[in-house]
């Protein structure tokens, strides 16, 4: 009986599916340079994640606040927060002077607090899972992989921020970050 058995003879119902295909690498690109503030960012963060890992989260609030430096930014788990270290975005900006260095910093804070958001509490797996999404939606050579790699911190290496104190402000919600994807009858 096994003796009949020709595998070159198998008949398919359908042809196999190719595999996925690469993601949009210059449009992402594209989008993270030209991104406006918190919100662009954020909105790139949710697509880029849904696209590579299928997941997504809805009606997540960002806040800024003062943290210590060592600190990019924390979500509690339970919540729908996320609290950006606002100091830190502001040295980064004054550093950088450049907008798609800004942005680059903010994806790579804020996709790692949203794949908290998501479920993963591991800090290894959300490190290696912000690498990989970076990667495949980025491609190796930008920044945005290269921070992912290595360390967000890696744009303020040269600034001496020991004993570096901002003035503490009141924590601030970001207005409409997440716009809503339908429109209600009055």
């Amino acid at each position: 009986m096994f003796s009949e058995f020709e595998p070159n003879r198998l008949v398919r119902d359908e042809e196999p599916k190719p595999k996925k295909q690469s993601l949009n690498v210059e449009r992402y690109c594209s989008m993270i340079d030209e991104a406006e503030g918190f919100s662009g960012v954020w909105e790139i963060v949710k697509q880029t994640v849904k696209d590579c890992l299928g997941k997504q989260r809805l009606r997540m609030l960002l806040f800024l606040d003062d943290l210590p430096l060592h600190l990019g930014a924390y979500h509690q788990l339970g919540t729908n927060n996320i609290v950006l270290n606002r100091s830190l975005v502001n040295i980064v900006e004054a550093v950088t002077k450049s907008k798609k260095l800004v942005n680059a910093f903010v994806y790579s804070i804020l996709t790692h607090e949203y794949l908290h958001a998501l479920g993963h509490v591991s800090e290894a797996e959300v490190r290696s899972l912000v690498c990989d999404v970076s990667r495949e939606c980025f491609g190796s050579d930008h920044i945005v992989t290269m921070l992912a790699e290595k360390t967000p911190w890696v744009l303020i290496k040269d600034v001496p921020l020991k004993g570096f104190t901002a003035p503490k402000q009141a924590m601030e919600l970001i207005k409409d970050l997440e716009k809503p994807n339908h429109s209600y009858i009055v």
